[in-house]
């Protein structure tokens, strides 16, 4: 089994006062505006690469912990997950230097050691954890919901 998506950008101006949208193929994101702004300042209300990068980690990790929990023989309740991403000035550019994700799931019939190393592996193992190898520090903090 493969797969292949696409996102697009459009970007116009230069630097701080550029502008730009962000489209996925899906139309999950149609022309989402984003900037300097949105990346650095108070924008709130449009999006960046550090937020998307964090979504979509969070999202391959949380299916990647549920389907390991699957293949271990427990069904998943609710998984919840979030991924923040630190973007730090380095030399003239900048560099994600940290992504911190935190799981908190419900597994009814899970220990919490069971937990703990399936949580380790869907980690090390989800895709875009393994895309994401050059980052140098990528955390997890895993609960498990009684």
């Amino acid at each position: 089994m493969s797969a292949e998506k696409s996102a697009s950008v459009h970007w116009q101006g230069a630097g701080k006062d550029g502008k730009g949208e962000i489209s996925t193929e899906t139309g999950a994101l149609n022309k989402a505006p984003y900037g300097f702004a949105s990346r650095f300042g108070d924008d709130h209300k449009a999006t960046n690469p550090e937020e998307i990068l964090g979504a979509a980690h969070a999202a391959c990790f949380a299916m990647a912990f549920s389907f390991a929990c699957d293949g271990a023989g427990f069904k998943t309740d609710t998984v919840d997950t979030t991924a923040k991403v630190r973007l730090v000035k380095e030399g003239a550019g900048f560099k994600i230097d940290r992504i911190a994700l935190t799981l908190n799931a419900k597994v009814p019939g899970l220990s919490e050691e069971q937990f703990r190393a399936i949580a380790a592996d869907a980690k090390a193992n989800c895709p875009l954890s393994k895309a994401l190898a050059s980052v140098p520090e990528i955390t997890l903090t895993a609960n498990l919901a009684k």
